[in-house]
């Protein structure tokens, strides 16, 4: 267990006490005037990528909810048999993402059990913020809706990376690896920190279930309507290859690494987060009432409540 602890390297002075051996407890302590903000997300992955999807989530919440990810736990369920070195890597992987993000991985739990066939991770993720910082409430009618990147990123690569052999019958391997290769965007760090000091009203992560989701997540949460131009929504043509070779809906395929917000200026809001070198396009407005409408040239449709997100499609096929 120790040979495990040495990869942890990334230290906050906000971790009072973290992760170690007979140490159950991670101990943090913010300023008076801070809110700490917390978000916990499982998720099952094959081992090579499921810290970085579980990681990703779990900061792209924190960072969401207009706080600094500070601090991370994480809470393993590994296959029976699984060796130490395997656990090593692991938690290499987890190292570098707290290194980039500066971000301690503050303590967890690892057990194994004949329960699962690959890794199980629930990952917490703690941030701290300003009080009265950015939340729903100030998601208003009239505003207009800004979306980051492009949808469907994390299922792209799920399906890219476990599914590749069934992918390569029909497509070029180039264009499999640039799918896998969207690993690269998965964080939404960058953008919402762009987005809280450029005029962002409200800020929602999309992650299961997809734009759809997040979209009716956010209108329900704030208690608005929208009007959204489905042809706005971007999407990569990676997406849609691998979602028509499966049959699946890219708008409700899990979108991690896409970033869903209102502004009163959503065009200065876009233009100021191109200019950092992430992409962001206006899709709509928020309306008074509770209608949530997407318009696809003449045609108009409702948004419904969340459904199960398209990648599980795959698991039970």
């Amino acid at each position: 267990m120790r040979s495990v602890l040495r990869k942890i390297k990334t230290k906050r002075e906000e971790v009072v006490c973290g992760a170690g051996i007979g140490v159950d407890c991670a101990v943090l302590s913010f300023g008076e005037d801070e809110e700490t903000v917390l978000s916990t997300n499982p998720v099952s992955a094959p081992a090579d990528m499921v810290c970085v999807y579980g990681m990703h989530r779990a900061l792209n919440n924190i960072a969401a909810a207009g706080a600094e990810p500070v601090g991370i736990l994480i809470s393993a369920m590994l296959p029976a048999g699984t060796e130490e070195p395997a656990l090593q890597d692991m938690m290499a992987q987890a190292e570098e993402i707290c290194r980039q993000y500066y971000v301690q991985l503050s303590g967890g739990h690892t057990e194994l059990t004949e329960t699962v066939t690959q890794p199980v991770l629930t990952v917490t993720g703690i941030g701290k913020r300003r009080k009265a910082d950015t939340d729903m409430r100030r998601i208003k009618p009239g505003q207009d809706v800004v979306v980051s990147k492009w949808i469907g990123l994390e299922g792209t690569v799920r399906i890219a990376r476990e599914y590749r052999a069934a992918l390569l019958t029909r497509y070029p391997a180039r264009m499999i690896d640039e799918a896998a290769g969207f690993e690269r965007f998965l964080s939404i760090i960058p953008e919402a920190a762009t987005a809280r000091k450029s005029g962002v009203c409200g800020i929602h992560d999309v992650s299961q279930g997809g734009i759809f989701g997040a979209l009716w997540e956010m209108a329900n949460g704030a208690g608005v309507g929208l009007e959204i131009d489905l042809k706005k929504l971007p999407v990569r043509q990676e997406t849609i290859e691998i979602c028509e070779f499966y049959d699946l809906n890219p708008y409700e395929l899990s979108s991690g690494g896409c970033l869903l917000m209102t502004a009163e200026d959503g065009n200065g809001l876009a233009a100021a987060l191109e200019r950092e070198g992430i992409h962001a396009v206006v899709v709509g407005k928020t309306t008074a009432g509770n209608d949530r409408v997407l318009f696809n040239e003449e045609e108009r449709r409702f948004l419904e409540p969340p459904k199960t997100d398209q990648f599980y499609k795959l698991i039970k096929a």
